[in-house]
């Protein structure tokens, strides 16, 4: 076996740890911060909701220049790392400063610092493994996430009910040591940082490797497309969760703490194997198809939710959860990087999207919330529903698709454009 093979394989192991154990990291305290900040330092609810809004306010700021780093840097590695520490070291500090201004700097932090890790990763694996395996990759990448989200979520569970809510924090601290080792496990020169921003690699001409203007962003038809699919499917997902929580806890407030750990467990156990089935079948099935289904499981749930108030049916029900976040997390990037291929805009493009699909989440509690008060619990479902499946229309009727063709590595899209610029005059 020749030294790049012995380097790709170890890079491979690294990044199925680092995806495993930086699950825990990436989000920090998470929905644990709210119940820290309410059960241990008596905060009121309004308080906790203000500083959980600057917190993701900050992530949403931080999102397009996070790719747009990405992109532009070698040290992917070195940056994974650093933005790991800022996480736990933020979140680290809240007991030591338990005041409101303080909690809200360190979670906005906290939370800027978190959006580097899906680009980073992507990027990674682009640069690793290339664009032919690069589905199986991300879907690989996906399921370890869920894995390590599902058993961090089993711990902190268990953990809690004897030692209380602070043992997130020492939990966020092993698992933020374990993402460090694994990620400086990833050899350095197992990466093609041209190939990771999405040019075409180190082994061609060096004039092909200049990188697409921003512009790109805003002119690429599919790109915007599927940037309005991504806001309107997260427009429609974000806020299903908290409304079957709230559910739950009219049903029996002493179990409602306990049903939503169940609902969350559940739905990543779910994402798991359909993260692997992506993986393994989106570049034979096609990735419009998978995105499609993706959007199509939440009018189903939303329809699904409003026919009983039964907890161990809302739980079932939340199941479906995991089969369309698991296919969108896994598919997301693949269709990313088909539709940014040879711009050197990969990263950037991702950051930009997610970035939408963030406002897009914001948005969603708040119409959620308004439409409860309104109309009641299964108008709000219904109309989360509706949402997305005006998406889903959306993407049929409009979305190209984008798998590479005939194994040439080249999508449709990239052929009727074959340079960076024809495609961002698409």
């Amino acid at each position: 076996m020749s030294s790049d093979s012995k380097s790709r394989q170890r890079a491979n192991r690294a990044l199925d740890a680092a995806n495993f154990f930086l699950a825990d990291v990436r989000d920090g305290l998470g929905p644990y911060l709210a119940i820290y900040l309410l059960t241990e330092q008596k905060w009121d609810e309004a308080s906790i909701g203000m500083v959980m809004s600057i917190a993701s306010f900050a992530g949403i700021v931080a999102q397009t220049p996070a790719g747009a780093l990405v992109d532009t840097t070698k040290a992917k590695r070195q940056l994974m790392i650093c933005a790991a520490l800022i996480v736990t070291i933020a979140s680290l500090t809240l007991p030591l400063c338990p005041g409101f201004w303080p909690v809200a700097v360190s979670q906005g932090i906290a939370h800027a610092a978190g959006v580097m890790f899906p680009p980073a990763i992507a990027a990674v694996s682009l640069g690793v493994v290339g664009r032919r395996a690069f589905t199986a990759r991300i879907g690989r990448n996906e399921s370890f996430n869920h894995a390590g989200n599902a058993m961090a979520a089993t711990i902190a569970g268990g953990t809690a009910y004897f030692f209380g809510p602070q043992v997130v924090f020492y939990l966020l601290a092993v698992m933020a040591i374990a993402s460090l080792v694994s990620v400086l496990a990833i050899p350095e020169d197992a990466i093609d940082h041209d190939l990771a921003r999405g040019l075409h690699g180190r082994s061609l001409d060096r004039a092909l490797e200049r990188p697409s203007g921003l512009g790109i962003l805003l002119t690429c038809r599919p790109l915007l497309i599927f940037a309005v699919c991504v806001t309107l499917f997260h427009l429609s997902n974000a806020a299903m969760l908290p409304l079957v929580g709230q559910k739950l806890a009219l049903q029996d407030k002493d179990l409602g703490t306990s049903l939503m750990s169940a609902c969350i467990t559940v739905a990543q156990f779910v994402m798991v194997p359909m993260a692997m089935l992506v993986g393994a079948r989106a570049d034979r099935w096609g990735h419009k198809r998978f995105f499609l289904a993706a959007l199509l499981i939440l009018p189903l749930r939303g329809a699904l939710y409003t026919l009983s108030d039964n907890e161990a049916w809302l739980v079932g029900v939340q199941l479906l959860d995991g089969i369309g976040a698991g296919i969108f997390g896994a598919i997301f990037p693949v269709i990313v990087a088909d539709l940014t291929r040879d711009t050197g805009r990969f990263n950037v493009a991702q950051g930009a999207i997610i970035t939408a699909q963030s406002i897009g989440a914001a948005l969603s509690t708040t119409l959620a919330g308004l439409v409860v008060v309104k109309a009641g619990y299964s108008a709000a479902f219904l109309t989360l529903g509706a949402i997305a499946a005006s998406g889903f229309g959306v993407c049929w009727f409009a979305l190209p698709e984008t798998r590479a063709q005939s194994g040439m590595g080249t999508s449709r899209l990239t052929r009727r454009a074959p340079s960076a610029s024809g495609i961002a005059a698409g």
